[in-house]
């Protein structure tokens, strides 16, 4: 594993699958719905996840049990009496030379969307590597481009004013640019970091505004059912990750 790869490895359900607010096209107003209090709170929550770094952060945590995330779940039960929740974002790859993981992963990521949450791919690259000692050679596969997509999305939310708080959930010191900037370009917008399981940046820590640890109670009431079913098609758990 290269020191990019080990860095990297180390560094809900209310209306999980309808959007919070439904489209004024095709609905009728309905001037007697008395608007409930999170629909009535003020601040905008978007929700940014480092997907890899949340993955080995669970699997070191408690092993398979608990991969299969309900992310927007999980990112209502975060939220305060005053918060409504805009967006979750997901920042991941598609693996590689790994058919069965590959699998399991496609059966994630199509839950996810049929649960709203926004995915966004980045990719492996294929690189060769060398031992030193015998020159022997061979092929590897390298994640690239996640973390990018990420901070860009974090950039661009908070240049068009698309959220007054960002909760980013990783533990890798690779966003600290990002958060820094975005603090530097709107001073009103907060930045609060969540730590998954087992992962933490003391350089993150530095550059938000608060941060806090993914609560192991959180993860187990956050779990997905075990099909989730769209008009995209069904997803079902990978009995793998039972």
């Amino acid at each position: 594993m290269s020191p990019g790869e080990a860095e990297k490895r180390n560094g809900p359900r209310e209306g999980a699958v309808e959007p919070l607010d439904k489209p004024t096209a095709g609905y009728a107003a309905d001037s007697s719905r008395t608007p409930s209090p999170r629909q009535l709170a003020t601040k905008r929550v978007a929700v940014f996840v480092d997907g890899f770094n949340l993955y080995y952060g669970l699997h070191d945590n408690t092993g398979r049990k608990h991969l299969w995330l309900d992310l927007h779940a999980l990112a209502t039960s975060l939220l305060k009496p005053d918060q409504r929740l805009v967006g979750v974002n997901y920042f991941t790859a598609r693996v590689r030379n790994q058919p069965e993981g590959a699998a399991r992963q496609a059966q994630y990521i199509g839950a996810l969307k049929a649960t709203g949450v926004r995915v966004v791919e980045g990719r492996f690259q294929e690189k060769t590597m060398t031992c030193k000692g015998c020159q022997k050679s061979w092929r590897t596969y390298e994640e690239k481009e996640s973390d990018v997509n990420l901070c860009v999305a974090l950039m661009e939310g908070a240049h068009q004013h698309q959220f007054d708080v960002a909760l980013v959930v990783s533990g890798d010191s690779d966003m600290v640019p990002a958060v820094r900037a975005v603090r530097a370009m709107n001073s009103a917008i907060r930045i609060i970091a969540v730590f998954p399981p087992r992962r933490f940046s003391a350089e993150l820590k530095g550059a938000v505004h608060s941060s806090f640890r993914l609560g192991n109670a959180k993860v187990r009431q956050a779990q997905l059912p075990e099909t989730v079913t769209s008009a995209d098609g069904s997803y079902s758990r990978p009995p793998y990750w039972s």
